[in-house]
């Protein structure tokens, strides 16, 4: 400032000289002097969008289903994120306050042994003790996998007769007669235990061949709904996947932490399963 200015006359001057300058010289006299003013209001701005968007996408779920071994074939299926979005619409569900996730992402083999299988396996058992997931769909094997360590509710305790009348024939039973089976306490006595639970032949479709019939899942038809349509689970239909001496199906259950099951049958008439 010049000796014997005021503030008011520096002030005065600087805007002068600002009046003088062109487009260039007012872009740079402003990016000299207000440049950390810009700064921090940039920042503050990319702090609040930022926290809006977590805020928005944290919401909490009002309903997860896992397709375990989704595997579409198709070249690109954005089927899932459609369902996302329209089934809040059709159960109700206030997309403003809760959200809906179709997860495919998950899979797991026969033998399990794998780290990423293990990691799955951990991450579904995570998130069903915290009751976050609402449905499992899966192939045979892997359903009867978890039905067969008590992860599904008795389908007939949870709903009434009513409710279950447009699946009465596409139950899917385990039988509970297996759940105090001796596996062994050796690996050798560990790993017979486990050959000879896939060598049995078991109709899960028939009560009657069980001594203690458990309705733990729903059968899902392989044309004639959304699921079929996606192509999720087409390859259970090339005559080489067999469990149990019968041909894979898809099969949905509702697991035992769920508080809410009405959600998942309001997600199976969606999807035209019935």
């Amino acid at each position: 400032m010049a000796t014997g200015n005021s503030v008011h006359d520096e002030i005065k001057e600087q805007h002068q000289k600002a009046k003088e300058m062109g487009m260039k010289g007012k872009l740079a006299y402003f990016w000299d002097y207000y440049k950390i003013h810009t700064i921090v209001v940039i920042c503050a701005v990319i702090f609040v969008i930022s926290l809006i968007h977590q805020i928005k996408e944290n919401k909490p779920y009002a309903f997860y289903a896992v397709l375990m071994n989704a595997f579409s074939g198709l070249d690109s299926n954005d089927t899932n994120v459609m369902w996302e979005n329209e089934f809040p619409e059709y159960a109700g569900i206030d997309s403003e306050t809760y959200r809906v996730c179709i997860d495919t992402s998950i899979t797991q083999s026969s033998d399990g042994g794998s780290q990423y299988d293990m990691a799955n396996r951990q991450k579904m058992a995570a998130m069903m003790h915290a009751g976050d997931i609402h449905m499992i769909i899966a192939d045979t094997e892997t359903f009867e996998d978890y039905a067969h360590v008590e992860t599904f509710y008795d389908l007939s305790q949870i709903f009434s007769e009513e409710e279950l009348a447009a699946y009465s024939d596409l139950l899917y039973y385990t039988d509970a007669a297996v759940f105090d089976e001796d596996t062994g306490t050796t690996l050798e006595e560990m790993e017979a235990a486990q050959r000879a639970f896939y060598e049995k032949v078991v109709d899960h479709s028939d009560p009657a061949s069980m001594k203690k019939p458990i309705p733990v899942g729903i059968r899902i038809p392989t044309s004639g709904n959304k699921l079929a349509e996606a192509g999720y689970y087409n390859y259970l239909q090339d005559g080489e996947h067999v469990f149990q001496g019968y041909p894979m199906e898809t099969v949905a259950g509702i697991p035992l932490s769920v508080e809410d099951p009405s959600l998942a049958l309001q997600f199976l008439s969606y999807l035209d399963i019935h």
